[in-house]
């Protein structure tokens, strides 16, 4: 901590914020070691082994997990706003191809809150509706621009598939997937789902804080997951693994990489010191998918990697690392890596945003002030130059 007129503040090389505690939260949490990632107190391994994604979600925006009637009707309720309405269809035709496809969402969740705006009063049921669509409607608004912008189609996007992970695929691909492909993404949604008061949801809790809408709010997560400081470690960590031809050739480069003091993305992680919880599970995922022998050599390459950080910077993968060879593996487009984190995150943003206007609080931080002395105004004659 270095000092500073008003009291002790952050070196500058500090996260800021970082190990400060500044708000409560039963939504998630951590234990003292860092071992166990917890949603609204079930352990998040137990959930991504045995509950599919809109269980979680439910469990996240409703507080508990759902009895099989109650999940039903979710599931109901989500498969009939999978349409997208033709203003919203042509604003999707209208954004370049060329946008990144974050940019395509954050637009699109505004102009679907002048479409169909949160009910008067943010009442929570109407603020769950919204989200409700949001959830919905994400992955046909990804895959409507996509392909309209890659094939010139557009496509029908209501559909009836199970889940929104069969949706996504079967949007993407044009056939429905296998069940591993659809189990994998889904598990990923699933870690992706939420994490704390990380960048993008704590943006999301400023701006609730704020008494302002509920698309207001998931727009302004969405930019901030939008910089590739907080999103697009999955894509940058694919970009890193594609060109290596074998585990040696990745070991010899991430040596020199590491002594060049190059920053490996997918590795380390503020919150955790000792693993990411999330990683091994995603791993396993990947593990299961990895069938063909280019898939078998990345899994490789990456496995390699992740025991040279271990050495070199006492580093561990965090859940983007092999994440990203999931999504590739299942042949999604690696732009679309941190839409489908946001996807995910939904669920999360919406019970953060939920939870904050209950505390009914502006979020309003204070700051440590480095700047000049108080020094006395001269008219603007006697300035010097």
């Amino acid at each position: 901590m270095a000092e500073g007129r008003g009291g002790p503040r952050l070196a500058k090389r500090a996260v800021a914020l970082a190990g400060r505690r500044v708000g409560e939260t039963a939504i998630c949490s951590l234990d003292d070691r860092g071992d166990v990632l917890r949603y609204r107190g079930y352990d998040l391994a137990e959930l991504a082994a045995h509950c599919g994604f809109e269980e979680v979600a439910y469990l996240l925006l409703y507080g508990a997990l759902p009895t099989a009637a109650q999940l039903d009707r979710y599931q109901a309720r989500l498969r009939g706003l999978r349409g997208l309405s033709e203003p919203l269809q042509e604003l999707l035709r209208l954004l370049p191809g060329s946008a990144h496809p974050m940019e395509v969402l954050r637009s699109a969740c505004s102009v679907a809150g002048s479409l169909a705006p949160e009910a008067a009063g943010h009442d929570p049921q109407g603020a769950r509706k919204a989200l409700d669509a949001l959830l919905a409607g994400v992955p046909s608004q990804l895959i409507y621009w996509h392909h309209f912008h890659t094939r010139g189609q557009a496509i029908e996007t209501a559909s009836g598939d199970a889940s929104i992970a069969i949706h996504f695929l079967h949007l993407l691909h044009g056939r429905p997937p296998p069940m591993a492909w659809a189990r994998a993404l889904e598990v990923s949604l699933i870690l992706y789902a939420e994490h704390e008061f990380n960048a993008s949801t704590f943006t999301a809790r400023v701006i609730a804080g704020a008494n302002s809408d509920l698309h207001s709010a998931i727009c302004g997560a969405i930019g901030a997951l939008r910089g590739d400081r907080h999103g697009g470690a999955n894509e940058a960590a694919l970009r890193l693994l594609l060109p290596y031809r074998d585990p040696d050739e990745a070991e010899t480069d991430i040596r020199r990489r590491v002594a060049g003091r190059q920053r490996i993305p997918g590795f380390g992680h503020p919150v955790y010191r000792r693993r990411d919880p999330r990683s091994a599970i995603v791993l396993a995922q990947a593990r299961i998918l990895a069938r063909q022998p280019r898939q078998r050599r990345l899994l490789e390459i990456a496995e390699r990697i992740e025991g040279l950080m271990g050495e070199l910077k006492g580093l561990f993968p965090n859940l983007d690392w092999y994440a990203a060879l999931v999504y590739h593996f299942l042949e999604i487009p690696a732009p679309l890596f941190t839409p489908l984190f946001a996807l995910a995150r939904l669920s999360g943003w919406g019970a953060h945003i939920l939870e904050q206007r209950e505390e009914g609080r502006i979020i309003r931080p204070g700051a440590d002030y480095t700047g000049p002395e108080p020094r006395p105004w001269v008219p603007l004659e006697r300035r010097g130059p």
